[in-house]
Order: structure tokens, then C-alpha cells, then sequence
């Protein structure tokens, strides 16, 4: 596939994402579709990734070069725009391919008359690059690559780290990995990797991670498809962790991970303890990945595909019907991962569509599907059960406000998040990561006990 095509798929991909109808979350998959040869892949992936991370200081300098903006029919002439910016900013390409390829590809999309505008306007910024990043730059919002709202949300919620958050937001998070304990040892396994040739060192808090140098494609990892390592943020890892006083000597104990997908950390506990555990996801197509990732592993879970949040989630998992105000029965779970849907706030780096695709508005409707879950989930919760919320959100109201308002409303419920942890910051009777540059990503969590009467 020659570089203009590469680009006018990468410009068909974004014009989804650009008018907020769609995301990047299949991107692979839609490559791949677009018949993309295999050479070609990474690069239509860099430039799709680059223009959502840059998209407020790419979009503000699209504006100074353009007479006029251009009408939603040519969204994807302002795609081409952005990519060729992105180009010149931000990638090894020489600035003659990136003008005159990006120009070019207007004709792969039926648009000839837009090749002269789109040479006009990065020939422009060639000469008064300078002068016109200097001009957009006096808009924080542009100059720091978050929208508006978003960066407002990030001082208020954290007036002493907002900018290295905003900094580590920017930059391409690191691939990590978890080990297998079943099969494999940590320090076994990076010698293993340096046998190879990649270069590895283990994680600071996640006692079975990974940090690598650079990333690669999973099939070049020893042990890969033998179930040996999954790709798994530092972050995510320390779930287990705190999981392991309700499940460690527990054989058997029953769990029930309610948004399970990709399924990562179902696998997690599965190869630490013992379990029965049930793994549940609303999309269909999303537990499937569970299944695969767990067939992968040689673990075995049960999978269903529900709304947790439904007023029918007992009787879909097999309990006696209850009402709000009775106790849970007898055969509720031992522990529950809530895994909460989120504004994603804390895994920018790793999806920058949330960027374009994300509203001020959304936060406050995610809050509340997620006070749905936690209440209709407690319910499913054994006395003295354990019940662990996760979001991988820095926005107080979906974490440390989220937990507040649920300690308040419900008598049986005990706070129970370690005080004494080497990673994170207290947050109310949770514990928050921020997004590490170059390290862990954003991550919330709040260990809750049922008492028993």
C-alpha cells in the first residue's frame, strides 16, 4: 500500500471519531478490514492515535490556516489536514512526503479540488510554524492538548498535579506485562526476555509486572501463546493484591467479576487463588474476549452475559429474589469486583479518542449508572463478603465522592482499603493513581466489607 493510501485510510477512520459518532476502541480490527498490508499498519495506527492525542492543538491550527472551515461532508479533508499537521509536528516523516502525500491522498477520496487546499495550507504552516503555534499556545486548553472541560476538571481535582498530569496524559503509555505465576516466575521470566533480546525490568508495586523498554508485538514474547504472560497496565495488576485477604486459603471461594471485559483481571485472580468465578460482561461480543483470554491461559471461569445493573440480576445468577431493604441471601458471593464503566480519564494515553469523544455531561451519567452498580451489586454480596470498585477515572465524582455517597446510604457497608500502601494517594476511603509518565496509568480503588448482623 503506497503512503497516500495509507493515509486516506487513516483519514476514513478518524472522520467517525472527529464528528462524535464513533471511537477508536476497533481500531486494529478496521486496519485490517480496510485491507491495510501488514508493513503499512503501524504507521495508518500512529497517525490515528497522533491526531486524537494532538487533536485540540491540531484542530486550533487548522483553524488559523483555513479561509473558512470546512462543511461535515468534508470531514475527511479535515482529517488529511490534521494528519499532514501531525506529520510535520510530530513524526520522522520528511516534510515534503508529509505535504505532498497528504495532499495528494484528497484524490483517493474523491476530492481533487481539495489537493490545492491542503497543500496551501501545510505549505503555510511550513513557513510561519512558529509564529502560528505561538499564536494557539495562549489557550491553555490547546497549548496542554485537553479540552476545555476536561482540563478544568484536572486543576480543580488535583491543584498540585494537574500539569504532569496533562504531560503524562500526552505521552504514549508504556507496555507492561503480568506474568503467570502458574507457570512462570517473575525474575524467571525477564531473564527469559533478555535472552531475547528485550529489554525488561520489573514493575515497583505489582509483584507479578513487567515494564517494558519498548513495546512489541505480543508473538515476540516467549511464552505468549502458551498462556506464559498477558499485556496488563501496573495499575490493573494491584486488584488482586487487594483482593487477597477475602480469597488467599479460600478454596473455591465464589466470585463474581461484574464488567469483566477484556478480561484481564478474572485471569489475574485466577492465577493467584482458586476460585469459582463467574465473569460477566453486558456485551456479548465483549465476554467472548474473555473466553478467548482465559482459553489462553488454560483458566477457567463461568461466563454470562448480563446487565449487572438490571433488578433482575439475582434471579439471572441463580439467587433467591430480594428486595432493597432485605438482607442479601445465603448463597451471595464471597467477593465481587466492580470494574465500574468510567470517563476513562486515567487510560488517555492508552485511548486519546476520549478526548474528542467524552463531554462534561457524561461524567455525571456515569456516576450514577455506577451508584446503580454498586447498590445492586451489594446486594449480590455474601455477609462479610468483600467487594472491590475499580475505575480507571481521576475525577473525584466517579471515585472517592462515588464511595462517600455510597458509605452514606448504606448501613452494612465498611470501608475496609488499606491506609499503609506504597502506591497511590488517599482519596476519601479509597486510594488513587495518577497517570505516571512513563509508568502505571490512573487507577481508583475502594475495598468495601459487608458486616455480618
Amino acid at each position: 500500500m503506497s503512503g497516500v493510501s495509507a493515509r486516506v485510510v487513516a483519514a476514513r477512520l478518524l472522520v467517525p471519531v472527529i464528528n462524535g459518532e464513533g471511537s477508536l476502541a476497533s481500531l486494529d480490527a478496521e486496519i485490517a478490514a480496510q485491507g491495510v498490508a501488514e508493513r503499512d499498519r503501524g504507521f495508518v495506527k500512529a497517525l490515528c492515535f497522533g491526531v486524537c492525542r494532538a487533536y485540540p492543538r491540531l484542530e486550533a491550527l487548522s483553524a488559523e490556516l483555513l479561509r473558512q472551515p470546512l462543511k461535515r461532508r468534508d470531514s475527511d479533508i479535515q482529517a488529511l489536514l490534521l494528519l499532514g499537521l501531525y506529520q510535520l509536528l510530530h513524526m520522522r516523516v520528511p516534510a515534503h512526503a508529509a505535504v505532498s502525500e497528504t495532499a495528494g491522498a484528497a484524490r483517493g477520496l474523491g476530492k481533487d479540488w481539495a489537493t490545492r487546499v491542503l497543500n496551501g495550507c501545510l505549505r503555510r504552516f511550513q513557513r510561519e510554524s512558529v509564529a502560528l503555534q505561538a499564536k494557539v499556545d495562549r489557550d491553555p486548553p490547546v497549548a496542554l492538548w485537553h479540552p476545555a472541560w476536561l482540563l478544568k476538571a484536572l486543576r480543580q481535582a488535583w491543584p498540585e498535579a494537574w500539569q504532569a498530569l496533562c504531560a503524562a496524559n500526552n505521552d504514549a503509555g508504556p507496555m507492561t506485562l503480568r506474568v503467570n505465576r502458574r507457570r512462570v516466575a517473575r525474575d524467571a521470566y525477564l531473564e527469559r526476555l533478555g535472552a531475547a533480546g528485550i529489554e525488561a525490568t520489573a514493575c515497583h508495586y505489582a509483584a507479578d509486572g513487567i515494564q517494558l523498554a519498548g513495546a512489541v508485538d505480543v508473538h515476540q514474547l516467549p511464552g505468549f501463546a502458551e498462556g506464559d504472560v498477558s499485556v496488563q497496565d501496573e495499575s490493573a495488576q494491584l486488584c488482586a493484591d487487594l483482593l487477597a485477604p477475602a480469597l488467599e486459603g479460600r478454596d473455591g471461594a465464589r466470585v463474581f467479576d461484574a464488567c469483566a471485559a477484556p478480561g484481564g483481571k478474572s485471569a489475574h485472580l485466577l492465577e493467584r487463588f482458586t476460585l469459582d468465578l463467574t465473569a460477566s460482561d453486558i456485551d456479548p461480543g465483549r465476554l467472548a474476549r474473555v473466553g478467548a483470554t482465559l482459553e489462553r491461559l488454560g483458566l477457567d471461569a463461568r461466563l454470562s452475559a448480563l446487565d449487572a445493573s438490571s433488578a433482575m440480576l439475582a434471579e439471572t445468577l441463580g439467587h433467591a429474589p430480594e428486595s432493597a431493604d432485605t438482607a442479601a441471601p445465603s448463597a451471595g458471593f464471597d467477593a465481587i469486583l466492580l470494574d465500574a464503566p468510567c470517563s476513562g480519564t486515567g487510560v488517555i494515553r492508552r485511548h486519546p479518542d476520549i478526548k474528542l469523544t467524552r463531554r462534561a455531561s457524561d461524567i455525571g451519567e456515569l456516576a450514577a449508572l455506577q451508584a446503580r452498580l454498586l447498590d445492586n451489586l451489594w446486594r449480590q454480596l455474601a455477609p462479610g463478603g468483600t467487594l472491590l470498585y475499580a475505575t480507571c477515572s481521576v475525577l473525584p465524582a466517579e471515585n472517592a465522592e462515588q464511595i462517600a455517597a455510597f458509605l452514606a446510604r448504606t448501613p452494612d457497608a465498611r470501608a475496609t482499603t488499606p491506609e499503609a500502601l506504597a502506591w497511590g494517594q488517599t482519596a476519601g476511603h479509597g486510594r488513587q493513581l495518577l497517570t505516571a509518565q512513563g509508568g502505571h496509568d490512573g487507577f481508583f480503588y475502594a475495598r468495601l466489607e459487608k458486616v455480618a448482623d
